[in-house]
């Protein structure tokens, strides 16, 4: 499925990986679109689009889905109608960009972070990379992947998303022997500032996913495109 979207960075030859971004509730591909020329001017190989929810929302904004009355019991139902919309965007940005999944990395924020955690949740290896800003999952995994590397960077003065949704979420996802991790920006609400851009770009170079060692222990050689650049 092709939902609205806005192309931050299309590289000239053939892209080495694939950058997704989600935006929140109320917000537009556009506007997200200038949180992802950050990953561009990183990663001048990849391709870097920002994906517009399908849902109108406020008057310029759109949204994954509606918060109106919006409870924890609600919260995954409503996420998971709109799951198929989702993947699809994700399928579609992988075929066209002929990037696979363990080079592709999926960037939310808040509403967009949930979607993004519950998309690795509902399809396990959909992507090699998840960057969750200021997210939560809808309702807690019962099994992880080693296929997928998740980040996860919160505020501590996050009203709209409390910091324990995060750790929660980091808690679980470590008892299931997924590959997580937390950075927690001290003083920062409900927002994306330089602190937590900068753990993300740290992360995405510098992390070097789980799967890799169980890659080594079995002999395998990691693919040469995950999101990944290691210093020498």
């Amino acid at each position: 499925m092709k939902l609205d979207h806005f192309v931050v960075q299309r590289p000239t030859s053939i892209p080495a990986q694939l950058f997704l971004l989600f935006h929140g509730a109320g917000d537009n591909p556009v506007a997200m679109g200038q949180i992802g020329s950050w990953f561009a001017e990183s990663f001048p190989g990849a391709l870097v689009v920002s994906i517009g929810a399908p849902e109108s929302g406020s008057e310029h904004g759109r949204q994954w889905f509606p918060t109106d009355n919006l409870t924890d019991e609600s919260l995954q139902c409503r996420v998971d109608a709109m799951m198929d919309s989702f993947v699809g965007s994700v399928h579609h940005w992988q075929q066209e960009s002929g990037v696979k999944a363990e080079a592709t990395a999926l960037i939310g924020f808040s509403q967009g972070s949930i979607m993004v955690l519950e998309g690795i949740k509902a399809r396990p290896g959909l992507a090699g990379r998840v960057v969750a800003f200021s997210g939560r999952f809808a309702s807690l995994p019962q099994r992880a992947t080693r296929r997928t590397t998740v980040h996860l960077i919160h505020g501590d003065y996050d009203d709209l998303v409390p910091l324990k949704y995060a750790q929660q979420g980091e808690a679980k996802l470590l008892e299931l022997g997924g590959d997580v991790t937390l950075n927690v920006v001290e003083d920062l609400a409900h927002a994306i500032d330089h602190r937590a851009m900068q753990y993300a770009l740290d992360h995405l170079h510098y992390t070097v996913p789980k799967r890799y060692f169980d890659e080594a222990l079995s002999g395998s050689t990691p693919g040469d495109e995950d999101v990944i650049a290691l210093m020498h």
